[in-house]
This record gives structure tokens, sequence and C-alpha cells, in this order.
């Protein structure tokens, strides 16, 4: 077993910055109408004892749980803190999931108690929370419920004496996967995971006070629990939160991030509102000319709030090579990597000015990485969890004997020791003519095409795969006139006769089938990490799909219900 520096365990770096650095803001929390709340680390501290006290007088026994359930605000980090410091267990749930799914968590983890954030449907969750019996606290901002209020309780709590301290070995947080294929599974981290991954993070980027962060993606993800709140815990970084999607752009010129992490779909969508200012033509005639195109570039970055980045990066799916070559001609490296819940989002990286198109990039310091059979991505480090809560069959399917986690995903190695995803071991369906097709390197290429914001290859006991595409709202607002939606046919057209020639013969698509309607978390096709859910897309669909064949078109106009 793997020692660590009891130094780096989350609550240790809490008191460390609180004694260093006590009057620097940590938390940067919109209140509404363009009011602020900063809070230092030593007021972080104290509110976190005062919780941890409240917390504690419940009585219940070392190690219970206990939920959060709230969008990314200042009081998420402080109420995961005071859990540690009363010496439970935290449970993040998707601030977007249904009521059901809520419930299914709270009473999978058997939960004493849910902090109650800010929430965009609380109506679909309340019967979930209020029907599994928890005890619930409110945080300022959030739905209002006859529930004892933060700062009511921060008021009247002494707070925790000294500093409460919390063993490597001990249970941290269940981490409940996002669940592409079905209900999700709890993964359980210890402080040490959590502590091990931050200070990786940081031997590589070389993360410091001076850093700023936006929090914005899901802080039950285990992506932004690690880079955000476990790598400012770890470096001593500031936190800006978002206060909505509708104040986005100013949150992040707020924030000014030095680091900033976000997903493919995102990165895409702030490309395009770069062009709904500026035409893609005229833009890359003025990045040709050298004195102006180094202020139009400088502009750009500064108007999205991105001009002081140092690191920049993106995971969850596979970054499309022109779009890593557009940012990077606007002097932004976007930086691929690659993680899962179950290490903690710890296990590779591309380094700066050694990325490579296609490629997640090489392993953090201490992360072991091979290539098992079926050409599975294996890997093994201090930061994997223990394994799956109550579900010990599942802990042993994916952990090997010799304490490797099955990835399920598919990889190859380069002499660089770069790793690249082909795809997933399951993934794998065979065409009617007994050929196997692997769909994600296809998708990978569909969603390099403009109007593209997600995609789906299916064709499982079909003659050939074919494609089912979600437009992106504009493109669909464009599409309402008849002749930009045969403009568009034409350009999707030819997109798929590209691809189609890149492809193997058994690979290449029949037809693309375009979906205006939106997959959304809330209608079951996404995941709250925005990834597609496969299962639910080919059960939806799949009663259309002799009928799109039967056009015999490049580009057919689907109905999703």
């Amino acid at each position: 077993m793997t020692v660590i520096d009891e130094s780096l365990l989350p609550l240790n770096r809490v008191y460390h910055w609180e004694a260093t650095q006590p009057q620097a803001v940590y938390l940067s929390q919109p209140l509404g109408g363009g009011r602020m709340r900063d809070y230092t680390w030593a007021e972080v501290a104290d509110e976190a004892r005062r919780m941890a006290a409240y917390l504690k007088s419940f009585g219940w026994e070392p190690g219970s749980r206990v939920a959060i359930l709230s969008k990314n605000c200042a009081w998420w980090i402080m109420s995961d803190l005071a859990i540690w410091m009363a010496g439970y267990v935290s449970v993040p749930i998707y601030p977007t999931l249904t009521s059901d799914s809520v419930k299914q968590i709270l009473q999978h983890s058997e939960s004493r108690a849910c902090f109650v954030g800010k929430l965009d449907d609380w109506n679909m969750m309340r019967a979930g929370v209020v029907g599994s019996a928890v005890k619930c606290i409110r945080y300022p901002l959030s739905p209002e419920e006859n529930f004892p209020e933060w700062d009511d309780i921060v008021a009247k709590t002494a707070p925790l004496p000294g500093n409460p301290l919390r063993r490597a070995d001990e249970l941290a947080t269940i981490v409940y996967t996002s669940g592409t294929t079905g209900m999700p599974k709890g993964v359980m981290h210890l402080f040490s995971s959590i502590g091990w991954s931050a200070q990786s993070l940081r031997q590589r980027f070389g993360s410091s006070p001076e850093d700023r962060m936006l929090s914005y993606l899901p802080l039950a993800h285990v992506a932004e629990r690690w880079v955000v709140e476990s790598g400012s815990l770890n470096a001593g970084s500031r936190v800006f939160f978002a206060e909505s999607l509708e104040t986005f752009p100013q949150d992040l010129r707020r924030a000014r991030p030095t680091v900033f992490i976000s997903v493919p779909r995102l990165w895409v969508k702030f490309q395009q509102g770069v062009y709904a200012k500026m035409p893609k033509e005229k833009l890359e005639r003025l990045l040709k000319i050298p004195l102006i195109g180094s202020l139009v570039k400088r502009r750009i970055l500064a108007g999205m709030g991105l001009d002081r980045v140092r690191f920049a990066g993106g995971g969850a799916a596979p970054m499309p090579p022109d779009l890593l070559k557009w940012y990077h001609g606007l002097g932004l490296e976007l930086l691929e990597g690659y993680g899962m819940t179950e290490n903690f989002g710890c296990s590779h990286s591309n380094l700066p000015g050694q990325g490579k198109p296609g490629y997640v990039g090489v392993t953090y310091p201490g992360v072991e990485c091979r290539i098992g059979e079926a050409g599975e991505v294996q890997m093994r480090s201090p930061a994997l969890m223990t394994g799956y809560f109550k579900e010990p069959e599942k802990t042993r399917e994916t952990l090997t004997e010799d304490g490797f986690l099955r990835t399920g995903d598919k990889g190859e190695i380069d002499a660089e020791g770069r790793l690249r995803i082909t795809g997933r071991v399951k993934d794998l369906f065979k065409t009617s003519k007994g050929k196997y097709v692997a769909p994600s390197p296809i998708e990978d290429r569909l969603v390099t095409h403009p109007t593209i914001e997600a995609c789906c290859v299916v064709g499982a006991n079909y003659p050939q795969p074919m494609g089912i595409v979600m437009l992106s709202q504009d493109a669909v607002n464009h599409a309402r006139s008849p002749a930009e939606r045969q403009a568009l046919a034409a350009s999707l057209g030819q997109h798929l006769e590209k691809i189609n020639a890149e492809l193997d013969p058994h690979e290449q698509m029949d037809c693309l089938a375009v979906v205006t309607e939106q997959w959304t978390v809330e209608n079951g096709f996404i995941t709250p990490t925005l990834k597609v859910k496969r299962p639910a897309i080919e059960c939806n669909y799949a009663k259309y799909f002799d009928g799109w064949l039967r056009q015999k078109k490049a580009v057919v106009w689907a109905t999703s219900t």
C-alpha cells in the first residue's frame, strides 16, 4: 500500500491555508443582482467547523453518509469539509437528476442527511428527497422549504474545537457514476486517493495560490471535484462560481481563470459564440494579417475571459482535431485528458507543447497503464477506488487480481507513451454481414461538423451502420427555413461522404438521421456529464431504422418519439 504524506490530505490542507493565508479569499460566490460574497480561508474553516458541530450533535455513528444536492457554490465545498470534520462520508448528487434517481441514491447510500442548494428544478426532485426521510439543510439561494438554514445554523452553533483530522485510510466520499448503461454505482474513495490525485495534478501543472478557477461543471462529477475542489485545497488557489447559464459569459470574465477545464461540447459552443459575432471567413482572413491577427486573438480571448489561462483542459469525450487547431491558432493550447470516477479522474493528460490530436496524453506521475485482453486500457495508481459501495461482485469484475482497473475502454499507446482511446470494449456491434463495428471512432469524426452537437452510431444486425446526429440549437433554428434545411442536408451529405471515404467498407454508414429535438439529462438521453446514453438512444429510435433506410437518402430528417 502506498504511504501518503498526511499533510496532503484535504482537511490538513485547509488548516495549512487557514494558518498561512487566513485573510486570502478562497471562494467567491455570486448572490444575484451583481452582488458577490467572498469567503476567506479563515471564514471557510470557521463555517465548516460550525456546521460539523451541528452534524455531530445528532450522534450518528462515525462514517455515516451525508448527501449534497446542489449546483456548484461556496456552501457545497464548505459542506464537504464539514461532513469530513464531523467524521462522516459525503455523497454528492447531480443537481439535474430525476426524483427517482435522487431517491435511489439517498436510499442506497443510507444517507442520514442532505444539504439542499440552488437547483433548476426542485419540484422535479423534491419527492425523491422528502420521500427518503433524510434530515435536510438549506443553503442560501436554495428553494423555499421549511428546512433548517445554513446561515442560522452557523450563527447559533459553536465551532468544533481544534483541527479535526481524518486518517488517510478512511472512507471520504461515495461518488455515484453518471450511469451511461444503467443505474449508477457508488464509487468509494479514501482520503488518500483524494490527496494523492490532487498532489499529482499539482506536480504536473505547478498549481499555486496565485491560480484562479471558475467552478461550473458539476462538483458531483469527479473531474470538477478533483481539479477544482481538491486542486484548490492542495494548492491554495481561488475559486469563483458561476451564477447561471445566462450570466456565464460575465462570470467567466469576472473570474479571469488561469486554470480552465471544459467538455468538448462547451468548447464548441464558445467557438460558435465567436462566429456569431464575426463570420468564420472574415476571422480567418484577419488572423492571417501579422499585427492585426495578434490584436484580434488577444481581443477574442479577453472577450471570453480566457486571456489569463495558462492551462486549458478538455475531457469526458474526444476533442475534434480541427477544434484543437482553432484554439491553438488563438494562442490557447487545449490539453486533452482522460480519467474515470473509479480513479478520481487522475490517469492521463497531454503535456504543454507535446499534445497530439486524438491522444489523451501520458500517465500522471505514479500512474501505471497497460493494454490488457481485447485491447482494454487498464491502469493502477494510489488514486484508485476501494470498490463499489455494497457491490462486491461488481468490484471484483472491475479490478484485476493485481489491482488494475479495467476501464472498459479500448486503446493504443504510441512510442512516446501517449494513449489513444479507440472505442469501448462493450460498444462493439455486429452487422448482419457478420462484421464488427466500433462506433466511437466514427462518432469522433461525425461531431467535427459545426452543426452536430452530439451523435450516436448504430446498426447492430443491419447490413451497414447508420449515424443519428443531434443538431445544435442554432442549426435547428436555421433548419426551419426550407432553403437552409436543404443547404444543411447537402453539407451533411458531403460530410458523410468524406467520412465514409476514410472508413473500411463494413464501417461505412448508409445514412445520417438528423434529430432536431435536444438530447438532455431530463429526457434521459445524456448523462449529467454530457455523455450520450447509447442504450437509451438505440431503444428510442430503433423503431425508425427501417423507415430511414427505405428512404435511400444520405440524409434523412428523423422523428424522435
